[in-house]
């Protein structure tokens, strides 16, 4: 993942790995270990990230790729269901799980909601056909996955929701 999202021009920001040893219920005696890279582009914006999440289970290697998007506040954004409506439009290509998230943040219970921050996540979900076929077409994905997010980045469907600078 690193390597495919790297060759497309994005560095690699801030790594986390973490390892989880006991769950109770459905996972107890399983341990996981689990890995988040987040890329930014040199030149900015700011606003903008590509994180990348792998858990590794006993089960097996799971992640997705997500393109991160601060977005205007919620009372500048409109109705949800239409603003996700709108976005869907540039979403990742067919043929590709690809959840779309509309996230927002009240960072005080006390104000305004009017004024909740707002961020867009475009995902692709990784397929498990892409992990038993190796690195290589992991990478081949990840590049694919950067191009189809800086699509969308340039997409009017998302310049919309943007903060200006």
């Amino acid at each position: 993942m690193r390597e495919g999202v790297e060759s497309t021009g994005w560095s690699l920001s801030g790594l986390q790995k973490t390892t989880s040893l006991e769950f109770e219920g459905r996972w107890e005696g399983e341990a996981t270990r689990s890995a988040y890279l987040f890329f930014h582009t040199p030149e900015g914006p700011d606003d903008v990230s590509i994180d990348v999440y792998l858990d590794e289970t006993s089960s097996g290697l799971t992640g997705n790729l997500a393109l991160v998007v601060d977005v205007v506040s919620l009372a500048q954004l409109g109705e949800p269901a239409g603003v996700l409506g709108g976005l869907a439009k540039a979403a990742i290509p067919a043929g590709h799980a690809s959840p779309l998230t509309l996230r927002l943040r009240l960072p005080d219970g006390s104000k305004d909601p009017a004024g909740a921050e707002a961020e867009v996540r475009f995902k692709l979900l990784l397929p498990s056909r892409s992990i038993a076929a190796g690195s290589g077409e992991v990478r081949r994905l990840a590049v694919a996955a950067v191009e189809a997010f800086e699509r969308i980045l340039a997409s009017t469907e998302l310049t919309g929701y943007r903060a200006a600078d």
